[in-house]
């Protein structure tokens, strides 16, 4: 005994609701396909044995796999295949609003005998790396050949390099005669494009087989451009070593027609760089009464420009002292947001005994800054017992000479 308003008011309602309910679905469902036919917006594709990875998206949200290190060294990927990109440094956004902090004194464990888990054939060298031993590349040592493919994709202007594997690579660790070779990949002369392998374990003969797509690049631009192959060998106990490198301009290569592999031969690596990496002006002053280095970073100049889009830069400066080869203590100062001539004015102090001077050296790292990518290094500076220039050579000595005196100098950065 329903009466007709009600009845009517009751269908009314449950054909809106039905209404409603399929177009929801059916919106859910057009999106969802959407995004099943939409082309990804990546700059580039990552691809290991046939797996493919996207390593970022258009919401600037970046998924970072690091590669991580458990208490005796060994690396442990995130994932299998998974784009290896350095660990950025977290805190640093927005800190260069901060107040400026008072100068921060560092105390270093000196009186530690930091020699015990190096080498006695390890030291640090001018450039910063490691002093060739018996098993480092030599001049009159063969560094091997690296295989590689290069292919390009017209509907996508995508470049599509695949490292696929090396021979004949030296021996860097002594103690079990091999190696563990992983490769550095860069697109000159601007740099945008960054990339890694995996490492392989105490091989000389690696096969990576990685393919790496790099979107937005044009086909007529390609002969401008130069593919760079680092190669390096881990190593857990200290910097990575370098085995050589292989500069391939793509000028001489046409993949218009398909997949062009080629096999270059590692040449050793070419530390002096064309490329201008900025200058750093740091000043220092040692106390011999106090026995305390005061390190002031003062300002950059001329730093390159690192952002993707070329505009400009978010820099800071690194600060790590050695002892020795042992590094034992590091700092570092705010980020300065888009500027190429970024003005730091940070103080660091720390406490060092005359009779060790000889023995301590401190390097100076310019780093951009990035929020979804990683931390790229812009350039390199060390004064000290291992300066790699003779103008950080002579401003380490008048330090030395000059107590008391606050010595400001301009240094060119090194390509680290």
């Amino acid at each position: 005994d329903v009466s007709p308003v009600v009845a009517g008011l009751i269908g009314a309602t449950v054909l809106v609701v039905s209404v409603s309910v399929t177009v929801f679905v059916w919106t859910c469902c057009h999106q969802q396909a959407e995004k099943k036919h939409k082309t990804p917006p990546y700059k580039f594709i990552h691809m290991l044995k046939g797996i493919s990875i996207y390593p970022e998206t258009l919401s600037n949200k970046k998924k970072i796999n690091r590669v991580r290190r458990d208490k005796n060294g060994a690396a442990k990927e995130a994932a299998r295949g998974n784009l290896l990109v350095d660990a950025a440094e977290s805190g640093l956004a927005g800190s260069d609003k901060a107040p400026a902090a008072a100068p921060r004194v560092e105390q270093l464990p000196i009186k530690v005998d930091y020699g015990d888990e190096l080498s006695p054939d390890q030291s640090l060298t001018p450039g910063g790396s490691k002093t060739s031993s018996p098993s480092s590349p030599g001049d009159d040592v063969m560094l091997g050949d690296l295989t590689f493919s290069v292919d390009y994709n017209f509907p996508k202007k995508a470049l599509v390099v695949t490292i696929q594997e090396a021979h004949g690579l030296p021996v860097m660790d002594e103690h079990t005669q091999s190696s563990d070779p992983y490769i550095k990949m860069t697109i000159l002369p601007d740099k945008r494009h960054r990339v890694k392998t995996r490492v392989l374990r105490k091989t000389l003969e690696p096969v990576f087989d990685e393919t790496f797509t790099f979107y937005g690049i044009p086909y007529s631009q390609l002969q401008d451009l130069v593919l760079h192959f680092l190669v390096l060998s881990f190593d857990r106990f200290s910097r990575d070593d370098v085995i050589g490198e292989v500069m391939v301009p793509l000028a001489g290569v046409d993949p218009s027609t398909g997949k062009v592999q080629l096999t270059r031969e590692i040449l050793k690596r070419n530390i002096q760089k064309c490329i201008s990496r900025g200058e750093l002006q740091v000043s220092l002053s040692y106390q011999p009464v106090a026995q305390r280095m005061t390190v002031v970073v003062l300002k950059a100049r001329h730093l390159p420009k690192m952002d993707i889009t070329g505009l400009s830069a978010d820099p800071y400066v690194k600060v790590n002292v050695y002892y020795g080869r042992k590094r034992i203590a590091k700092k570092k100062t705010h980020v300065k947001k888009c500027t190429l001539n970024p003005v730091f004015n940070e103080s660091f102090i720390y406490d060092i005994p005359v009779d060790l001077l000889p023995d301590i050296s401190i390097e100076f790292l310019v780093i951009d800054f990035d929020r979804t990518t990683k931390n790229e290094v812009v350039g390199r500076l060390i004064l000290g017992a291992h300066s790699g220039s003779a103008a950080g050579a002579e401003h380490w000595r008048e330090v030395c000479d000059s107590p008391r005196k606050a010595v400001a100098k301009w240094h060119s950065l090194s390509e680290y």
